[in-house]
Order: structure tokens, then sequence, then C-alpha cells
């Protein structure tokens, strides 16, 4: 736990120490370099809401949007390592459908692509997800210091704080078990999982790793308090408010670890729950970028593009608008704009045999490019670059949301997102096929993902007409539709591929530049280096 802590500490102690100066000016309390934990406790627990509003709305406020900005303590301004969207990009390019570019590049994200060493314990490009992890555990443990059940009681404001910190939390837990152990259901389930720290303190003993099995029990019991604590606070399912934790945050990675665990029951059901407040998937008119300009001179506003444009879009569960997103993702993604995806040439381009699998009749199959697009100015320099073939639109844009003619704002203004539909009714179509010999259910699923993305004027597509389908397995189509819909979003593909025990060969592929296999035991990093020797109770993986 004391990898990369100390900027967090400093950060702790300067935000408390000006909670309690501003508290110490307003409510009838002891100077703030004297105030003890019993007298915020105490304060808190007879509090109106102005009065915890003031001591810690900042700190509880802060949960949700610590997913979205919270630093990793790794690479100082390299965007790869240093917030959660760069490390998602970097798992992107550690699979099979994304092909990185036209030809070998040295640019950042090359050795990525390549496969060199990213889980030994002293690599720089391992610390960054465990840093991202602990500092927010940290930030919720602070939160809960002053939140234990006597002092929350029946308090709706600080039953609400409470679940935001149990979220965030959890979140990160499972975050690190992604990365820090194999998957649960592939051998994981026997192993180590990490430390459980359910307390902040600058001093606290280090503990040893817990069970994998203990982890991701302790994951669940966050998930669950969190459930009923917003409950409580009657905090449900804001589907007009997305940069919040409530119900469909919970439920949407209570969803994730109970399929992850292989508690099908439970996957179902708490998928059934979110699906059933978000009804609507997206319509082809905002699937992507759609380009109402020509070939030599694209335009392609990201206004309609529900995944630049989380306000079009119903799906979105859990996102940031332009001014709060983080823009490193489509900085990756963008063949248009001006980030390592576009002008650094480093083009994020499906893999031919994933494309070839998607059907005619699929309007999914638009936001991908099979032939070259040939030669594009880049606004800000006017340099130009060979955009080739089997690019993506799914996240192209050569504008900024409301950015009429100026194209530099391609660079930031947009919107992000990190939960959506699609992805609970995946979830639950896969737990289904796992639950069950009989692929009824599962296929029912899918028949609603594939009837909301066929194209207009075509007869609605099922998993018995999807023609590259034929002779799947249940458990096989979910994978196929979830690489399909999922394609370039938030390292999905990396880390189904560890569940799903499904290594990287590219050997076959026509359009991969590196055509590296990778085995599915080398995708569990070992744990950091600084942990390894400031906690003497760890042990390696």
């Amino acid at each position: 736990m004391f990898y990369k802590v100390d900027m967090k500490k400093i950060f702790v102690v300067l935000t408390v120490c000006a909670m309690m100066c501003s508290c110490s000016k307003k409510l009838d309390v002891a100077p703030p370099n004297n105030i003890t934990d019993e007298q915020i406790q105490a304060l808190l627990a007879k509090g109106d809401p102005a009065t915890i509003q003031l001591i810690l709305g900042s700190l509880a406020n802060n949960m949700p949007l610590l997913i979205n900005s919270g630093t990793t303590g790794g690479f100082g301004s390299d965007d790869r390592y240093n917030n959660v969207q760069g490390l998602m990009a970097m798992r992107n390019l550690e699979s099979n459908d994304i092909v990185f570019g036209n030809r070998p590049l040295t640019i950042f994200g090359g050795d990525e692509y390549r496969f060199l060493d990213f889980i030994s314990s002293g690599v720089d490009k391992n610390s960054p997800y465990w840093g991202y992890s602990w500092n927010l555990i940290t930030a919720a443990n602070t939160l809960l210091n002053y939140l234990d059940d006597n002092t929350v009681g029946s308090n709706v404001k600080l039953q609400e704080y409470k679940a935001r910190a149990l979220t965030l939390r959890a979140y990160a837990y499972n975050f690190l078990m992604e990365n820090y152990q194999d998957a649960y259901l592939q051998g994981g389930k026997s192993k180590l999982g990490v430390p459980l720290y359910d307390f902040y303190s600058p001093i606290q003993e280090s503990k040893a790793r817990a069970t994998a099995e203990e982890t991701y029990a302790f994951i669940k019991n966050d998930l669950n308090r969190a459930f009923q604590l917003f409950t409580s606070a009657g905090i449900t399912y804001t589907t007009g408010v997305l940069t919040d934790f409530d119900l469909a945050v919970v439920g949407f990675l209570q969803t994730k670890v109970a399929l992850h665990t292989g508690d099908w029951p439970t996957a179902i059901a708490k998928a059934n729950e979110v699906l059933s407040k978000y009804p609507t998937l997206m319509t082809e008119s905002v699937y992507g970028g759609k380009n109402i300009g020509t070939q030599v001179a694209p335009e392609i506003r990201p206004d309609q593009n529900g995944f630049l444009n989380i306000n079009v879009n119903p799906e979105v569960i859990f996102g940031f608008p332009v001014g709060q997103a983080v823009n490193v993702h489509v900085g990756w993604m963008n063949p248009f704009g001006e980030g390592n995806g576009g002008l650094g040439e480093g083009y994020q381009r499906i893999d031919n045999r994933l494309y070839d699998k998607i059907s005619a009749n699929d309007f999914r199959k638009s936001v991908f490019v099979e032939g070259a697009w040939g030669n594009y100015a880049y606004p800000t320099s006017g340099a130009v670059r060979n955009i080739p073939s089997y690019i993506n639109l799914k996240f192209a844009a050569t504008h900024g949301i409301g950015g009429g003619t100026d194209k530099k704002l391609v660079n930031t203004a947009m919107t992000c997102y990190y939960m959506r539909v699609s992805e609970v009714l995946l979830m639950k179509a896969e737990a289904q096929a796992q639950a069950s010999t009989d692929p009824s259910a599962a296929k029912a699923t899918l028949n609603t993902l594939l009837a909301a993305r066929t194209k207009q004027g075509q007869t609605a597509l099922t998993c018995d007409t999807y023609p590259s389908m034929a002779g799947l397995t249940a458990l096989q189509m979910v994978q196929l539709q979830t690489r399909i819909e999922l394609w370039g979003e938030g390292g999905r593909e990396f880390y189904n591929n560890k569940r799903w025990n499904i290594p990287v060969d590219r050997t076959s592929s026509t359009n991969h530049v590196d055509k590296s296999t990778y085995p599915v035991a080398k995708m569990t990093l070992q744990i950091p280096l600084d942990e390894m020797l400031y906690n003497g109770k760890s042990v390696q993986n």
C-alpha cells in the first residue's frame, strides 16, 4: 500500500487543515490545530446538512471525480501512465483486435503493442496501475474514517457520503485484482489477493496480502453496503445525472464482480436491475462518427456521436461533460485528432479478422473504414499525414463539440464515459451462457443487442441469422459480440481475454504490423518493487 502515496498524504493533510480552518470560523469548535477526530464526528452526528457539507462535502464530492482524474504517481506528463484513460489505452494495445499504426512505430504505445515487458516488478509500465488504485483507496478510507456506523446513523447525507466512499474503494480494489492476480475462474481463486485496508492512517502498520476469496468478499461487502446506504438515503437511479455515484454505478460494479467470480445468479439479477432503468440503446444515428464532408475535406462532428458526446447517448451510466472530461482516450483513438492516435500516426485500426466477422447488415461495421482514407492536414500545424485502411470512426472527429469552425477544439472539447448499458447487457448474456447448458436465455439477451445494431431498413439480426456466429456456442457468441461492441473501450478486450483464457495471437492477421503471440499466463502483473521493498509482509505473485 505504501507505494507512491506521499503526495496523497500531503493532499489529505492540506485538505483537512483547510476544512477545519473554515469550520472553526463558522462553527463553535476548537481552532483547527486542536480539533480532534472525535469532535468532528460529534459535529457530524448531530449536524444539519449545511454543517455536514461544510465539513465533508469537499472530500465526498471528490469520490466520483477521482475515477476520472485520479493520478497514478507515474511518468510525469506522459499521458500513457498518469491517468486511468492512458492506462486503459495501453491495455487496448496489448490485445488482438486493435492494430497500432500501419508500420513499426517507436512512438509512445509502440512498446506496449509489441509486448515489451510490462509485468515485471520493477518496470515502469507496471507501477502506475498500482499507484492509481491505492490513491483511490486512500481517498475513500480518509472519508470513511469519519463515517463509522454510529456517526452515520439515519442521517441521509452521511449515508450518501459513506456510500460514495465504499463505491470508490470497491472499484479500486477490483481494479487491483484485474491487474495483479490471475482471473478468479482461471486459477486465481486459490491465490493471493491484495492487502485490505479499511481505514486511513499515514503511520498504520503494513498488512499481508489477503486471499483472493477474502479480497472479493471485501469488495462485494463494500458494494452491498453502498447499495443499502444509497437506497436508505434516497439516491436511486439518477439517470439524468451522469457524474455521480448512484445505484446504477453500484449495480454495474456488482454485475462485473459477480461475473468475475462466477456468481451467475447475482450477475443476472444485478444486470436486470440496471437494464430496467436504462431500456434504450444507442441508435444508428449516434453510433460513431459520420462524415458530412468529403474524403478530401472530411467534416466529422462529435455533437451527434454518442461515444464522444454523452448528452446524446442514452446508454451512459457514468461519465463527464466537456470541461470535466479527461480527453486522453480520444487522443489515442481519434485518427483526425492531434494526439498519438492521429497526428502521431499511432492510428487505432481494427484487426481485419474481426472486421470480417461483422455482418454487412450490422451498422457497427460502418464505424470502420476498410480502404485507405488518404491525406489529411491536421489543423494546428497543417502537417499532412496519410491515414491508412481499417481506421475507426467510432471515436473520430474533426471538430470539438460545439466547436463551430475551429478544428483545434478537436483536442479538448469532448465528453467521456466509463460505464454504459450495452456492457451490462453483454455481462448478463455471458452469465446466462455460463449458468446453463440451454443457450436460449443468453441468445435472447444477445438478440436485444443485435436488433438494436441492425441497419435501418434491414431485417433484425439474431444469433441464428448473424453469419459469423453460425456453429458457435452461446458463450462464444457473447465473446464475439463483446469484442465488436466494446472495441477500443477501456482495455476491455485485454481483461476479457484474461478472464476467458484467450491468448493474443496475431499471426493470421493481414493488417497487424506486429504478429506477436502473447500468453494469458503473462497478463498478470507482479507486485511493484516499491511495495515489495516497503511492505515486509508482502509476497510476490
